[in-house]
This record gives C-alpha cells, sequence and structure tokens, in this order.
C-alpha cells in the first residue's frame, strides 16, 4: 500500500519560514518525481514546486521560485519543501504528490499518489 504523509504545516506569521516533509511508503521511491501542490478555499489545486527523480534538480511556480527550495532524499524516503518569506497569500492545504513520469510535473495529471495534505495558515 502506497503512503504519503505530510507534516510540517501550521500557523505562521508574515515573513517567517516553514519546512513542510512528505514520508512516503509503499514504492521505490527513487523511480518518482516529487511535486507540492496547493489548494486555497475556493480554489483550485496548484502547483508549487517539483523534485526530479533523483533529486538532483527541482522547478517551481513562479509565485514561490525565489523563496521555495524542494529537496529528495531517496536515502529517507522523503521529500521537503522549505519555503521562506511566507506570505497570507501562501495560506493553503499543500500537498505531495509522486510521479512515475519525471517530466511535465507542474500537471496533476503526472502524479499517481497524493498524500492527504497539511494546512498553512500565514497571518498579517
Amino acid at each position: 500500500q502506497v503512503r504519503l504523509v505530510e507534516s510540517g504545516g501550521g500557523l505562521v506569521q508574515d515573513g517567517d519560514s516553514l519546512r513542510l516533509s512528505c514520508a512516503v511508503s509503499g514504492l521505490t521511491f527513487s523511480d518518482y518525481a516529487m511535486g507540492w501542490f496547493r489548494q486555497a478555499p475556493g480554489k483550485e489545486r496548484e502547483f508549487v514546486g517539483a523534485c526530479y527523480r533523483d533529486g538532483s534538480n527541482a522547478y517551481y511556480a513562479e509565485s514561490v521560485k525565489d523563496r521555495s527550495i524542494c529537496s529528495k532524499d531517496n536515502a529517507k524516503k522523503t521529500v521537503y519543501l522549505q519555503m521562506d518569506s511566507l506570505k497570507p497569500e501562501d495560506t493553503a492545504v499543500y500537498f505531495c504528490a509522486a510521479s512515475g513520469r519525471n517530466y511535465d510535473l507542474s500537471s496533476r495529471r503526472q502524479y499517481d499518489y497524493w498524500g492527504q495534505g497539511t494546512q498553512v495558515t500565514v497571518s498579517s
């Protein structure tokens, strides 16, 4: 059984930092690229960032690219999303997801497995 479990969310202040984690089990982690998405109330789920399969590279949505880092630890079967300079508009439920395709990772359709999400709330 494949499981993706996010953690690290919470209530923070404008300008703070957070590191989200996503622990994965039930699949060969090194064979999967990992993505982060978020969904704010009343909005569609949107791409935040993704780490490629081998963890050597990553890319991000324009809205977060200068203040976020996606990192993938294949030994620990965990992917991280470090976000700095958080803003109230970053408030959302954050989801990690696993893709067996290692390309076009900004598209939700590329992902095979999803976590349940962790809430991030940024107060002004």
